[in-house]
């Protein structure tokens, strides 16, 4: 029995699937993946040393890592017992007292309203402690103090004049 091809609405014959370039898509983005998992971890024997023999002394920006996106967690971290102000579906917030200085936490249930928040915050200026779905607010010199307990990025917004 000869096959018929198939006729989309316009009349003309609907165009091939092609399998090839998705699976070289997958492909591509399983040898990204492998490749980045894998990757780094050539440090010499003294950082070896370190790491087995103190690892809860190495600070968290010498680590790479960056502070979860629980406002809870964020103030342990920084010897905080915080107190929510907000906690709302598009991010929570935290106000913390400490000897060093009044710092206010907020995390965000997804990246983008982070970068929202950030966009809006620009509009006043300022530096703010930057972490993956997390924004500390406080003066820039306890920003530095947090820095190492928390890692993340100091970022300076401009205001508008």
């Amino acid at each position: 029995m000869p096959q018929q091809s198939h006729r989309g609405s316009t009349g003309r014959p609907a165009p091939a699937v092609r399998p090839v370039r998705g699976a070289a898509t997958a492909g591509g983005l399983v040898l990204l993946l492998l490749a980045t998992a894998c990757g780094g971890g050539g440090g010499g024997d003294q950082e070896k040393t370190a790491a087995k023999s103190s690892p809860t002394q190495v600070s968290a920006s010498a680590a790479g890592v960056v502070a979860p996106a629980k406002v809870e967690v964020i103030a342990d971290l920084t010897g905080c017992k915080v107190k929510i102000r907000t906690d709302a579906e598009e991010l929570r917030e935290g106000v913390c007292h400490t000897e060093k200085g009044d710092y206010l936490i907020t995390t965000f249930p997804a990246e983008k309203y982070k970068l929202t928040w950030l966009d809006s915050a620009s509009i006043y200026g300022g530096k703010y402690l930057v972490g993956t779905r997390w924004v500390v607010s406080g003066t820039p010199k306890l920003l530095e103090q947090l820095r190492p307990q928390l890692g993340g990025t100091i970022q300076n917004l401009r205001g508008t004049s």
